[in-house]
């Protein structure tokens, strides 16, 4: 090299040291180090859009994800800047010193004549082996055809589209794969030179899932171009502006958001921010004193608020009640609220108070009662309730399950002896007259006699919750998104296409370990759901043992209510022990306290990814940060906080599976399900249900299925059509003709 080598690797490791690893992880910070000496040794330019670095393909080649980059662009691009330079100087000063035996070596030799450029070569063979990877198809095609790559680079490549020769010789030699957009076009040029079919290299790189890099999207945020990228064609930027359009507007209709009504309702209504936050129980935010008041002015407006400290107090303490191991004495109560029905409960009832709170003239169209003036003893007065479902009806436009339920927590609360609000009558002295909606005589009346009061509300609730009954619809089809699978012959083997969609499209694990991480992950996630039938909680708690270690014992696992996927000896299989305490239905009569247990059938290279997933690839996923012990972790990154999946997360994953795999884009060619639609992985319990139900007609068989009683099956689960059930009895009939 003309540049001193010693000197320029030793600033490289000087600055990452200094500058990069007080921000960066260690392993972020050595494959920076890797990633500029390798710029070094070959001479090559980091990549740049404009001025600026590309942090997506640095990203790719350094393993550190785009948004820490990103976040840090500031210190990592003046050290990529220098390479730059010291590579720029490099060439200038080899060019210099290479300048003057040109000179003279064109003096003693005549001018060689250029070789023509002719569009379509003729091959020197017409039969071939068809290579398996793309570097080594790059090369047959080229010397089938008597090219050579500079020759091919001159033959393809116009100045006007700024593509290096480097990066075709990088193609070639494997150490890049093309991703943009116009190195899909260069492509494309080679193929139709070489009279190739269309996407025939395509078809051969290591990473077929990866968004194409390079769109240019006029007036869409960046963060949505990212969305998009995955799901748009290639060639994008050159179809018309017409069908670029239609392109956009059906994936975000489809695949972004999908096109159900429920689901645009759900969008225009969260737009319209609405509720009373709990703080003790759902997290506090740190506001400054000093903007307090316009912050609770504006939070008001818009209709969200903390809750007062009076009325969080008597929320913590309904919680107690309804939560504890041991009723409090002097107490009764019928049923023990868990967990996630405890946080449900806090979130509908924070609805509820925040559309009483919410201004008139606000979007919300709230009652605008003073936020202080809110307690549970409010909850007493049927004038009340019936403010409210009234206002839920004129919003959604007509009235749901959802407000039955709503009614059935007022039962609950002012029922006889087991009411939470009928035992503590001292609740009404926090009670204010609120106007046109509760007077001073109605508070006057409830002190007087708290019992009757209760009485008046209870039988107020059951006959509101009678005539809602009768009225509501269903806003909500959940088997909407999955009724292409739902209504094929065999819902299952048509739901594991997704699964093989993921195989078909694994990417290549030396050269993408992370990528090859995440493809594994979705495909378990996928088929643990298929073979087991569990509810999200269960699936995304489930704990690993590897082969090697000692699985956790039941009674542990009753105490932390998980379950553990582990290697039984006695099987020589995969299995899956969940106690029974784990389960939402823990008390139906399908456990009768005893565990659920599973061994898992070694099919479609289950074992094998298995295996692999436990061995290496779930630690590829974690980069070292703290195993929270369960089987599924997230790709933790530098500005993840905990490897666990929560409840939001795990759905998108699972969403994000079905819309790279599963849903068809004809546009780009992915996806393997027609109609299907984004959704989470609850409905994989109606694709078993619905699939046994249409092989057997048993609500029986289908509840083992999905560990739930038969009649639990009939009322929720399961779209068993009328013609599925005629087919059912006819094969039984046309058996006696047929014999």
């Amino acid at each position: 090299m003309v540049y001193n080598e010693k000197s320029e690797l030793a600033r490289v490791d000087d600055y990452c040291r200094m500058r990069l690893q007080p921000v960066l992880g260690e392993q972020e910070v050595e494959g920076i180090k890797r990633y500029l000496k390798h710029l070094l040794d070959e001479r090559s330019f980091p990549p740049y859009r404009g001025r600026l670095l590309d942090l997506t393909i640095v990203s790719d080649q350094t393993g550190i994800a785009v948004d820490a980059l990103r976040l840090h662009r500031k210190l990592v691009q003046p050290i990529f800047d220098a390479v730059s330079r010291w590579v720029a100087n490099d060439a200038i000063a080899r060019a210099v010193a290479a300048e003057r035996p040109r000179e003279s070596l064109r003096a003693r030799k005549p001018a060689q004549p250029r070789r023509p450029i002719i569009e379509f070569p003729d091959a020197l063979f017409d039969e071939w082996k068809d290579p398996d990877t793309f570097e080594d198809a790059l090369h047959l095609h080229v010397e089938r055809h008597g090219d050579t790559l500079t020759h091919l680079f001159k033959a393809v490549v116009q100045p006007r589209d700024h593509f290096h020769q480097t990066t075709l010789l990088k193609w070639a030699r494997g150490d890049a794969m093309p991703r943009g957009v116009k190195s899909f076009e260069i492509l494309e040029r080679i193929e139709r030179r070489y009279r190739l079919p269309a996407g025939y290299f395509r078809e051969k790189l290591p990473h077929q899932t990866r968004a194409v890099h390079g769109h240019l999207l006029k007036g869409i945020s960046a963060p949505e171009q990212r969305r998009l990228a995955w799901h748009l064609p290639h060639d994008f930027a050159r179809r018309p502006k017409a069908q670029q359009e239609e392109i956009l507007s059906w994936v975000r209709k489809v695949i972004i958001t999908g096109s159900t009504e429920y689901r645009r309702y759900q969008a225009e209504a969260m737009k319209q921010r609405y509720a009373v936050r709990f703080r003790s129980l759902q997290g506090g935010r740190r506001k400054d004193p000093a903007n307090d008041e316009n912050e609770l002015d504006a939070e008001i407006k818009s209709g969200v608020i903390d809750a007062p400290e009076a009325l969080e107090a008597e929320m913590v303490e309904l919680l107690r009640f309804k939560t504890s191991t041991l009723t409090a004495f002097g107490l009764q109560r019928n049923g023990v609220w868990g967990e996630e029905t405890a946080s449900q409960k806090v979130e509908h009832l924070g609805l509820m108070f925040g559309a009483l709170a919410a201004a008139e003239d606000s979007e919300v169209k709230g009652y605008g009662a003073n936020v202080n003036d809110l307690c549970f003893a409010m909850l007493i007065f049927p004038s009340v309730w019936d403010w409210y479902l009234q206002w839920r009806e004129r919003r959604r436009g007509f009235y749901t399950k959802w407000e039955a339920d709503m009614l059935s927590i007022a039962l609950s609360l002012v029922r006889k002896e087991t009411g939470w609000l009928r035992q503590h009558p001292a609740l009404a002295h926090r009670l204010c007259p609120i106007p046109g909606l509760i007077s001073r005589a109605d508070i006057d009346r409830v002190k007087s006699d708290w019992d009757a009061a209760c009485d008046v509300m209870h039988k107020h609730g059951r006959n509101r919750s009678k005539e809602i009954d009768r009225v509501s619809r269903v806003h909500r089809d959940p088997f909407e998104p999955i009724l292409p699978v739902l209504e094929a012959d065999s819902p299952v083997g048509e739901y594991r296409k997704i699964t093989e969609e993921i195989l078909r499209l694994m990417p290549d694990e030396h050269r993408y370990p992370r990528a090859a991480a995440e493809a594994v992950r979705s495909f378990l996630i996928l088929r643990l759901g298929l073979h087991t039938g569990l509810r999200q909680k269960n699936l995304r708690e489930l704990l690993v043992c590897p082969r090697d270690r000692t699985p956790t014992s039941e009674r542990q696992l009753e105490d932390k209510k998980c379950g553990e996927l582990r290697w039984s000896q006695r099987e020589q299989g995969w299995e899956i022990l969940i106690p029974a305490v784990a389960f939402k239905n823990a008390n139906s009569s399908f456990f009768a306290s005893k565990p659920f247990r599973l061994v898992l059938p070694d099919f479609g290279r289950l074992y094998e990814l298995l295996d692999a997933y436990v061995d290496r690839h779930r630690s590829k996923l974690l980069n070292g940060a703290r195993d929270p012990g369960t089987l599924f972790v997230k790709t933790v990154k530098v500005t993840s906080a905990n490897a666990a999946y929560n409840q939001t997360t795990f759905y998108e994953a699972w969403k994000l599976t079905i819309q790279r795999y599963g849903i068809y884009n004809p546009y780009t060619g992915r996806g393997v399900i027609k109609g299907l639609l984004p959704h989470g992985p609850h409905n994989v319990r109606d694709v078993l249900a619905t699939h046994i139900l249409k092989q057997t007609g048993s609500y029986e068989q289908a509840s083992y299925a999905i560990q739930d009683t038969p009649d639990m099956v009939q009322k929720h689960y399961g779209r068993f059509l009328p013609q599925d059930k005629a087919a059912i009895a006819a094969q039984i009939l046309n058996r006696v003709w047929a014999a």
